[in-house]
């Protein structure tokens, strides 16, 4: 189980194509921002003045993310993508 600490979000990507002759195509390749799905996230951090700031995500949410920006890892031989939630662009609902 991954627990990640400040702000921190671990993501996978949402969707993957296939061509027709069963290659994946992911939307990494392309140069605008991709779906991923929230599968954890850290509780918040604290701002310039000590307050905490609670995350606005949850597991599950659906965001776009610049394709290029999060880290890769991977955790018990599941890959992950990794980022800071302030450099998601948005949730979609």
């Amino acid at each position: 189980m991954i627990i990640p600490l400040s702000d921190f979000v671990f993501l996978t990507f949402e969707k993957e194509k296939k061509t027709p002759k069963g290659v994946l195509l992911s939307d990494v390749s392309k140069s605008k921002p991709v779906k991923a799905r929230v599968v954890a996230i850290g509780q918040g951090k604290l701002d310039k003045f000590g307050n905490f700031i609670k995350t606005s995500l949850k597991k599950g949410d659906i965001v776009l993310i610049d394709p290029f920006i999060p880290r890769q890892i991977k955790v018990e031989g599941e890959e992950y993508l990794v980022l800071k939630e302030s450099e998601i662009f948005g949730k979609l609902n």
